[in-house]
């Protein structure tokens, strides 16, 4: 007879093969698995109603929300004309304009796909004035919105912080150095690009006093990280209250100061943000069943003797990202991240991996996934535009995966890099 663990995950497995979408086919997984452990069915709406009645889960939305305010309202622009001043003379410099204006607007909109729409709506068509190939200046916009899940506040962060029941801004403090780091690192490989390939920098000349002006100019922008993320360490509010400030700062620096907002953008932004909060309420509650399951089952013990009692942690974590590496071309990265949590996380614990650094890795592995086919999506928001196919735009793209690898390889091999930080102002 097959065990329910190996019939759940079978069942899993071919949902997902056969193309059901993945809320669709986890429920299914957790209902099969419901019925062959003789768990009462009405058991999954006690477990979804639990996986949302948290209060964390308002901060995504509202982090969503903010984005897309700041999206349409003149935030991005002055962060782009600061890089530009400072950068706009170096070879490919729009390239590194893009890169930096993402790690920027990623501080403060907590989304990789929103900062490549934001950035890249802007720095692409710069790019392609400088003679970038219309497919490079797309990859450089896609690789570079993908910080939006590794600089806080990060969406993906917010998730693994409630499925593992880790402190949020422990992980985005953890963030920060990693962060930093993949955003220099891609910032090389742009700029080995842009040599090999004959970008130039920018040929306009840059005005005295244009630096000074610039960051005048762009006060509130570059104001609002040093607002959320100071506010949440000042301990004058929480994560979720420090999301519906963001909102807050948003709506009143995009409107009364720049006045670049119209009731038609607030609109959008409240429509795309009740499209990804319904996505997360349909895969979080079925997610939290599945991995009620996995551990009824035991299935972390089942791993962790799988691999080996004495393991050693680095070739684990190597493992693992592969896996959500893989996973993730198929995978949206929520999903991932509340599906193989409670999975991976007590295997990496039992290594001795600190959760705060396992969490960057996996965040981390997960980000890969925004720029591989078939279901990247910052591909998807390149493709919009511009006008190139995601497969074109991949190949683009595969230079900075190795940004985003390293980082994964030097979090493992030196956990220190995302616990310094948070040791230092927590203890």
């Amino acid at each position: 007879m097959i065990s329910p663990g190996l019939a759940i995950s079978g069942m899993l497995l071919l949902g997902l093969i056969v193309g059901v979408p993945i809320p669709f086919a986890i429920g299914a997984a957790v209902l099969l698995g419901y019925y062959l452990l003789d768990i009462p069915i009405i058991a999954l709406a006690q477990t979804s109603y639990d996986a949302l009645e948290g209060l964390p889960i308002i901060t995504v939305p509202l982090f969503v929300l903010a984005g897309g305010i700041m999206l349409h309202g003149g935030i991005a622009e002055r962060l782009i004309e600061i890089a530009r001043t400072f950068l706009g003379k170096k070879t490919g410099s729009y390239a590194l304009v893009t890169i930096v204006g993402c790690m920027f607007f990623a501080a403060m909109s907590g989304s990789g796909p929103a900062t490549t729409a934001a950035i890249g709506a802007i720095t692409i068509p710069a790019m392609m004035k400088q003679g970038f190939r219309v497919e490079d200046a797309g990859a450089v916009a896609a690789s570079g919105g993908a910080l939006g899940s590794l600089i806080p506040p990060s969406n993906l962060m917010i998730f693994y912080g409630i499925v593992s029941g880790t402190s949020i801004p422990r992980l985005f403090l953890a963030g920060m150095l990693p962060g930093i780091i993949t955003a220099l690192l891609l910032c090389f490989v742009a700029w080995v690009i842009a040599r090999k390939k004959g970008y130039v920098g920018d040929p306009t000349p840059i005005e005295k006093g244009a630096r000074l002006r610039s960051l005048w100019d762009g006060k509130w922008a570059i104001s609002a990280p040093v607002v959320i993320l100071g506010g949440i360490y000042g301990g004058i509010f929480t994560a979720t209250e420090a999301a519906a400030v963001a909102v807050i700062y948003s709506l009143f620096i995009c409107s009364v100061v720049y006045r670049q907002l119209r009731w038609v953008h607030i609109i959008e932004s409240i429509k795309q943000t009740a499209l990804i909060a319904g996505t997360i309420i349909i895969v979080l509650g079925a997610a939290k069943g599945f991995g009620q399951l996995m551990g009824i089952l035991e299935a972390p013990d089942a791993i962790r003797g799988y691999f080996g009692e004495n393991m050693n942690a680095f070739l684990l974590l190597m493992i693992m990202a592969t896996i959500l590496i893989v996973t993730g071309t198929f995978m949206e990265s929520i999903a991932q991240i509340i599906l193989f949590t409670p999975l991976m996380l007590p295997v990496a614990i039992a290594s001795g991996v600190d959760p705060i650094a396992f969490g960057i890795i996996m965040v981390a592995a997960c980000e890969i996934g925004f720029l591989t086919p078939p279901v990247g999506a910052n591909l998807f928001v390149a493709s919009r535009l511009t006008g190139v196919s995601i497969e074109r735009l991949s190949l683009s793209a595969l230079p900075y995966l190795v940004a985003y690898l390293l980082i994964i390889v030097l979090v493992a091999l030196s956990p220190g890099l995302a616990t310094y930080l948070p040791t230092l102002v927590f203890g």
